[in-house]
């Protein structure tokens, strides 16, 4: 079965791809940073192997067996924190023609607050292929004097600890859920996390008000059929293990959340994980949009079918995955009452007082896009740099490296040595608030004016290669298919497939 391409809290190493050839390893990587109350803090490590993609070899049993070596090393300020180097082994097996069963590991890095690159190495032990080397962020940040949670670990499964070991945490051996991605088949999502109150006090009757639910990943709308919510007395650490049934939840890119208020109702701390959805019998369901009345509204005075279409183009940037399918499969076929439904209804639930009033704020931006960011074949609001503009509004800074190299003439077929141009979009806080000094980085590979291309951001569901600059300057024989095959395989969307798994 084809899979949906998954990135954020797990994400295929090396720029989200080296499983698309035979016998070239491919893995998922995913991390949840926890705190020991009166201790200190510590990260986990979540490494899954793709069985399909290493060789295996008879071992003196008479089984199969493959082997992949794992450096890991934690750094900061370029000091090293721990280091990790080991053998790790697939299970055996009887028969190598149906490859399907991957494996996990799992370490634990005891630390203290504070910011960490994380160095990994993977390499097939049966295999001529290099090793894997990927370098990303790790965060840990459990300040003294406010309400923290943990982060979020999607679950395989879990049961009561007999023997303590390194899955164990508050009684349970939770196994980690590696990929973010649930197919149709998959119809619980199981997450465990921790609240810490370093401010708790012995017979304090401080109450909270803890909930879990699942949002829209583009507009945070939250989803009120999956919510769980609970009060809770103040303790130095509250466990939340928990799970929702999203067998009716529909194809689409999602958040887990999970909320702490006082009792004036604030929100004090929270916290996100994404995950992406596969279900498209629910989603069949959930494009029909006949009973939605449009009569005297602003959408009923749009008469003219192809201008609606161009305007429900424009939408994708903001739109939810649901109502990116029918902008992707419906919008040419569909009639004009059918196209002014879809239309009034996604500015009323954007706006449900004043959805004139929003659109038109938006499509002024929309304009400005198509503006800035058009090339030859695609209009503004269809370019990397378009989307990003209008989902997340104009970035704080903006660093702008030009072409620079010394005689160099890019030419079809040409090699030379040069860097390619490139943007970096700082922005300060996204997603209301809830992320912060947070970057897109965006090469234009084809060195043509505003052809540039997202290759990789630090927000989350966005694509993610911390090996970004790798691709700055390097011999120039610029092929536009290496830069496809890397959006497609860290593509944001629920509805673009990734080939070779």
């Amino acid at each position: 079965m084809k899979k949906i391409a998954a990135l954020l809290l797990s994400f295929l190493l090396a720029g989200a791809a080296f499983a698309d050839k035979p016998r070239k390893l491919g893995a998922y990587l995913a991390h949840s940073a926890f705190n020991i109350p009166g201790n200190s803090p510590y990260v986990e490590i979540y490494l899954e192997i793709l069985g399909n993609t290493i060789v295996y070899k008879q071992n003196d049993a008479g089984k199969f067996q493959g082997s992949v070596q794992v450096t890991m090393i934690l750094r900061q300020d370029s000091v090293i924190s721990d280091y990790r180097k080991y053998e790790l082994l697939s299970p055996e097996i009887t028969d190598t023609t149906n490859l399907v069963l991957n494996f996990i590991d799992q370490q634990r890095f005891m630390v203290e607050n504070g910011n960490y690159e994380l160095d990994l190495s993977i390499s097939d032990l049966n295999s001529y292929h290099k090793p894997v080397v990927i370098t990303y962020p790790v965060s840990v940040d459990f300040p003294s004097d406010k309400v923290t949670i943990s982060g979020i670990q999607l679950i395989e499964s879990y049961t009561r600890t007999t023997e303590e070991n390194v899955l164990s945490k508050s009684g349970y051996d939770v196994v980690p859920y590696v990929d973010n991605f649930y197919a149709t088949d998959q119809n619980r999502l199981t997450f465990y996390s921790e609240i810490y109150n370093p401010l708790h006090r012995e017979g304090s009757d401080e109450k909270f008000l803890i909930s879990a639910f699942i949002e829209s990943f583009e507009n945070h709308a939250m989803l009120s059929d999956y919510v769980r919510i609970r009060r809770e007395s103040s303790r130095p650490a509250i466990v939340l293990l928990s799970e929702f049934d999203i067998s009716s939840l529909p194809s689409g890119n999602y958040n887990l959340v999970v909320s702490v208020r006082n009792k004036e109702n604030r929100v004090i701390a929270e916290n996100t994980a994404f995950f992406q959805r596969y279900n498209p019998a629910m989603t069949a369901q959930l494009l029909n949009y006949d009973n939605i009345n449009i009569r005297n509204t602003f959408a009923e005075r749009i008469t003219g079918a192809d201008t609606l279409r161009e305007y429900i183009r424009s939408l994708s940037p903001i739109a939810t995955e649901l109502e990116r399918i029918f902008i992707n499969t419906q919008i040419a076929t569909a009639s004009l009452p059918t196209l002014q439904q879809y239309f009034y209804q996604f500015w009323q639930k954007r706006s449900e007082l004043e959805p004139e009033k929003a659109w038109t704020a938006y499509n002024q931006e929309v304009i400005k896009v198509n503006n800035t960011y058009s090339t030859q074949v695609r209009k503004g609001y269809d370019t990397d740099m378009g989307r990003v503009y209008l989902q997340y509004g104009p970035p704080n800074n903006i660093t702008d490296v030009p072409f620079e190299t010394s005689g160099y003439r890019h030419t079809a077929g040409s090699s030379s040595t040069g860097s390619v141009p490139y943007q970096i979009w700082h922005y300060y806080s996204l997603n209301n608030n809830r992320e912060r000094n947070k970057r897109f980085v965006f090469i234009n590979s084809s060195l043509l004016a505003a052809d540039y291309q997202l290759v990789h951001s630090d927000v989350k569901g966005e694509i993610q290669n911390y090996n970004w600059q790798a691709m700055l300057t390097r011999s120039l024989e610029i092929k536009d298919a290496d830069y496809d095959d890397l959006r497609r395989d860290g593509s944001r969307s629920a509805t673009r497939y990734r080939e070779g798994w």
